[in-house]
């Protein structure tokens, strides 16, 4: 019976991890800012990275699949001794980097800093750290992009985009992600290496959108404007408390192609996502 410590476990990703965390083969110690029952293989534990009751003195793996900087500090200060580190970063690290946001930069610096530090505290304590990077990730109807389009799309019963909005994107599965997860715990050639995790499909961002609308009950309309009436009719989205985090680069970045190499991935672990197939469950239905 191996041992393992889920931060993040309440969490999109860390759901879908703790849901294939064998009770046959694994046995679970799961962080979560608010109480949970326990299950047949998972001892829940309540806190944040500042204060933890109950840790386990040592475990045979970590998974981070929460907040990374959090994380990077707290293994830092050395807390649970452990052998094998699988840590979640974002794709945000590359595609932000010359964002005219100063929140978006900030992130990335935070990004950055958090990776350095947590292969660097797993080579001093020989426990070799995986990084893996998501782009877009959807699947549990809780993430930042396409569960709350689909939110505004139920609301109005449509969705704008601006015309142009072809960018390139891979939307990721949460269950591949966890798969992923799990892949690389045993698989030496991915012992201090970062990767990106893109999904199995690549398609416009229009398109990506226009599915999801589809898979609405019922489905919703997507309307494509010119780019001043769209970061108009923002403005008065922005002004009604809606879209305050759709900011005028991530509006740029929809023309722009965020395409990553899934190829290190497939032949390190084997990583095989799925194609970008919406359910309502995906959209939070």
């Amino acid at each position: 019976m191996r041992t393992a410590l889920v931060f993040g476990a309440s969490g999109q990703i860390g759901e879908a991890l703790l849901a294939r965390l064998d009770p046959s083969q694994w046995q679970v110690s799961a962080v979560s800012r608010t109480p949970r029952p326990p299950s047949s293989n998972v001892r829940w534990l309540q806190g944040e990275f500042a204060g933890i009751e109950g840790l386990p003195d040592s475990v045979d793996v970590i998974f981070s699949t929460g907040p990374l900087d959090g994380f990077a500090q707290w293994y830092a200060r050395g807390q649970v001794a452990t052998t094998r580190v699988i840590a979640f970063g974002s794709t945000s690290v590359d595609t932000k980097q010359a964002s005219g946001d100063a929140y978006e930069r900030d992130i990335v610096a935070r990004l950055q800093a958090a990776e350095r530090l947590v292969f660097e505290t797993a080579e001093t304590n020989d426990a070799p750290a995986t990084l893996l990077r998501p782009t877009l990730v959807y699947g549990a109807g809780r993430d930042q992009t396409l569960a709350r389009i689909a939110a505004m799309a139920r609301r109005i019963g449509c969705f704008v985009l601006p015309r142009g909005a072809d960018g390139r994107r891979q939307p990721v599965h949460v269950d591949d992600l966890a798969a992923a997860a799990l892949a690389v715990v045993d698989a030496p050639a991915t012992y201090a290496r970062a990767y990106a995790l893109p999904g199995g499909e690549t398609l416009t961002y229009r398109e990506m959108v226009a599915r999801t609308l589809a898979a609405l009950d019922p489905p919703a309309k997507l309307w494509q404007v010119p780019m001043p009436m769209f970061r108009g009719a923002l403005s008065l989205a922005r002004m009604a408390g809606m879209m305050r985090g759709l900011t005028d680069d991530a509006v740029a970045r929809m023309r722009e192609d965020l395409v990553f190499d899934a190829t290190p991935a497939r032949n390190d672990f084997g990583y095989a996502p799925r194609a970008f197939i919406v359910d309502r469950r995906a959209v939070g239905s």
